[in-house]
């Protein structure tokens, strides 16, 4: 009789629970959402990507309760994340932190552009590899590989490749995400940028929900008091989960 194995078993909490547990918390309160797999579901590719209908009027009412902040933070570039249309009541902050809206970024120096140069020639050539459907997104500091589109196998070699191909490149960092890989010519995370906005505003509880890999930066820099939240079934070391953004919604209507 072959042997017994314990399936892992994913809870995901009730996203009216969840509001309270958020809502009785102290303030004043940052709250961070993630945009792709939290507030818009994920598609193939990034410029089809959408908010959720009724997300924005949410991200709306949830901005203007008493001592809350609401902040986007996310890895694409502020160019990208231009298509949601966020309003100003909401900070938004790009490329893992390198970017925030209304504040100019610091310009890379000669060796970052050299080292983001490098970098976008070996995903040009990892593309290659991974053939039809992968692609390339560009942004000020780093470079991406997307193979969500290209043929399963080839693409995860392609990613493996340009992992291993971009540890050549000294100063040069490395993020896989679901299946993408980004190379950065400057570090940055979301943790760091979600942690220096919380001291600015000197939130007493910071909440973050994150669906991806790079989240996971966010979650780890949250204190004992904070919150975090995965959206999915995938790893994390967030305590809490909701299934979808459709249960994000449902969480931040219930916040109102």
């Amino acid at each position: 009789m072959p042997p017994t194995t314990d399936a892992v078993v994913i809870e995901y909490a009730d996203p009216d629970d969840l509001a309270r547990l958020v809502a009785t918390s102290p303030r004043p309160m940052l709250v961070g959402l993630d945009v792709d797999g939290v507030l818009a579901p994920l598609v193939d590719h990034a410029a089809d990507a959408a908010l959720l209908d009724g997300m924005s009027l949410a991200v709306s009412a949830v901005a203007a309760l008493e001592s809350v902040h609401f902040a986007v933070v996310s890895g694409r570039s502020l160019d990208g994340l231009a298509q949601f249309g966020f309003g100003d009541d909401v900070d938004v902050i790009g490329s893992h932190g390198m970017e925030i809206r209304d504040r100019p970024m610091e310009p890379l120096d000669a060796d970052e552009r050299r080292r983001l140069i490098a970098l976008d020639a070996l995903a040009v050539e990892a593309a290659d590899r991974a053939g039809d459907g992968a692609w390339i997104e560009r942004k000020p500091a780093s470079v991406v590989l997307h193979v969500r589109q290209a043929d399963a196998e080839r693409g995860h070699h392609a990613l493996d490749g340009l992992r291993s191909d971009a540890e050549g490149i000294a100063g040069a960092t490395a993020k896989p995400g679901s299946n993408v890989l980004e190379l950065f010519a400057r570090h940055g995370d979301k943790g760091t940028a979600l942690m220096h906005l919380a001291h600015q505003l000197g939130a007493a509880t910071t909440v973050f929900v994150g669906d991806d890999v790079t989240d996971e930066d966010a979650f780890a820099h949250l204190g004992a008091d904070d919150i975090a939240i995965k959206v999915g079934d995938a790893e994390t070391i967030a305590p809490h989960r909701l299934a979808d953004p459709t249960a994000v919604l449902a969480w931040l209507r219930a916040l109102t």
